[in-house]
């Protein structure tokens, strides 16, 4: 039986496998694409509420620290500089697909994501990409060629195939309901190539059940904050908007720092920004006979407002009578409202893995294994992760444009 070979096999059909088997099958490679799930590129078809946040106009590419976290963030400047959002916003302008920017620099589709993947398969096909997919991987081996090179060869549920170079672009463990595993992280030990602990990234947080209840009755109430975590040199802040729940907090403030934050270390959350609290608050007193909870609910959201009135018998009275030491501990307290969070709502709700195959182990031009030629890995299955905003996304094309280029030719 002959065995069918490919120059490339690409393992994985999000962002970064469609992106890569696209760039390498335009390049004149033979490419075939693996995915053990039916439907490609489910994490591209359920973020930014269906429509996708595919890049951000404001990454810096010669300063990768100020969007990534990792080991080594300064690793993913080499492709980022490379392959540009403006470079992709370019495709997608040539495709004629709608977007526009929401805010911070974040692009969106204006239909459904669903252009966005319909163009990636578009220039898959214009690539000549042959896609094996529901297909699962058995066994991968490194094996020698007919021509005496190294190559691989790949057990799969339709039989065998081999390659020169082979590309793991699995992703994380973030929401396995649309098909996460662990495989690239598996693929990695077997090739020895180390590995970066991984932990949920872009995340909500939760709190203890009885600390959390005075705040549960909150759940669903949102407002713009000022969110810290770390100490000295290593605190990171982020100004953007809170969502209270049931079981503790989101948002995009929230989540941004959940890539930061460690276990057992406490956030500090301004509440109200804006918002010159112990200035406020005096005025208030001097002029209004009303109750604090009301004239508070004209600096933040009434129902924070009427909790936060709640957690002292000296805040529940007329302002007149509040003495200036209570007034001003109830701005110091929203101000700088301290609390650590006991976890996180886990890969279920994770948009991202931190963590992940090390980048010592791999060239930041190719992507390739530096003990292991032919074998690359690329998008969130590095060590690599992006703030919220399309960075991650952007990272996908990036590292799949970078590994395209130096796949060898037929």
């Amino acid at each position: 039986m002959t065995i069918p070979f490919f120059d490339a096999i690409i393992i994985g059909a999000g962002a970064a496998g469609l992106f890569c088997a696209a760039q390498a099958g335009q390049r004149g490679l033979s490419v075939l694409l693996i995915d053990h799930a039916e439907k490609v590129a489910e994490k591209i078809r359920i973020s930014g509420g269906g429509r996708c946040n595919f890049t951000n106009r404001d990454l810096d590419p010669s300063a990768p620290h100020k969007h990534f976290v990792g080991q080594n963030p300064q690793f993913c400047r080499s492709a980022l500089s490379r392959y540009t959002p403006q470079d992709f916003i370019a495709l997608v302008d040539r495709h004629g697909i709608p977007h526009h920017e929401k805010h911070k620099g974040q692009l969106f589709a204006d239909r459904s994501a669903e252009d966005l993947i319909a163009m990636l398969l578009a220039e898959c096909a214009d690539g000549g990409v042959t896609h094996w997919q529901p297909c699962g991987v058995k066994k991968i081996a490194p094996e020698a060629l007919e021509d005496s090179q190294s190559g691989y060869r790949v057990e799969t549920d339709r039989g065998p195939v081999q390659a020169r170079s082979l590309v793991i672009a699995t992703g994380g463990l973030s929401i396995p309901k649309i098909g996460a595993t662990d495989f690239g992280y598996r693929v990695a030990r077997q090739f020895d190539i180390p590995l970066v602990e991984q932990r949920p990234g872009l995340v909500p947080l939760t709190f203890d059940g009885a600390a959390w209840a005075p705040y549960a009755q909150l759940a669903g109430l949102a407002l713009p904050v000022r969110i810290a975590t770390g100490a000295k040199k290593a605190r990171m802040a982020f100004d953007e908007d809170l969502l209270f729940t049931h079981r503790g907090l989101s948002g995009p403030a929230v989540l941004q720092i959940s890539s930061y934050w460690q276990e057992g270390t406490p956030l500090a959350i301004d509440l109200a920004p804006t918002v010159d609290l112990p200035e406020a608050l005096a005025q208030a007193k001097a002029r209004s006979r009303k109750l604090i909870a009301n004239e508070l609910a004209t600096l933040v959201p009434s129902r924070l407002a009427d909790a936060w009135a709640q957690r002292e018998a000296d805040w529940q009275r007329p302002i007149a009578e509040a003495s200036d030491k209570a007034l001003a501990r109830l701005a110091e307290q929203l101000a700088r409202w301290e609390l650590t969070p006991t976890g996180t709502e886990g890969y279920k709700k994770a948009e991202v893995t931190l963590g992940g195959v090390d980048t010592r182990a791999l060239s930041q031009q190719t992507l390739e294994c530096k003990a292991q030629p032919g074998l690359y890995f690329i998008g969130e299955v590095v060590d690599v992760t992006g703030w919220l905003g399309g960075y991650n996304f952007q990272w996908a094309w990036a590292s799949a444009h970078a590994c395209a280029q130096a796949l060898p030719p037929p």
